[in-house]
C-alpha cells in the first residue's frame, strides 16, 4: 500500500511515550490511552469498528484510567468525539 504522511502537533507527537524493554531491546511505544485517542483521531481511516474494538479491549484492562484517556483526547483534539463513548462505558 502507498505510504501516507500525517502531521501532528509537537505535543500530540511527544505525549504518551513509554519506554519498554522487549527481548532485551529498549523501545519507545505510545501508551494505551494515547493509542486509543489516536484511534479516534483516525476513525475515518481505520473504521469505527476498529475504534470500538480497541475501546472494548482497553476496558478489559485492570488499569482503566478515565483521566488519562480524557487527557490524551484533549491533546489529540478528539475530546468531543470520545466523551460520549467513554461516558457510555463508565
Amino acid at each position: 500500500p502507498p505510504i501516507q504522511a500525517h502531521r501532528f502537533s509537537n505535543e500530540a507527537y511527544k505525549s504518551g511515550i513509554e519506554k519498554h524493554r522487549i527481548d532485551g531491546v529498549h523501545v519507545k511505544v505510545y501508551s494505551p490511552e494515547k493509542t486509543l485517542a489516536d484511534c479516534f483521531k483516525f476513525r475515518n481511516k481505520i473504521g469505527m469498528d476498529v475504534v470500538l474494538e480497541a475501546l472494548k479491549l482497553y476496558k478489559t484492562r485492570k488499569k482503566f484510567d478515565l483521566g488519562e484517556l480524557l487527557k490524551y483526547a484533549k491533546i489529540c483534539r478528539v475530546e468531543k468525539v470520545m466523551r460520549p463513548y467513554l461516558e457510555a462505558t463508565v
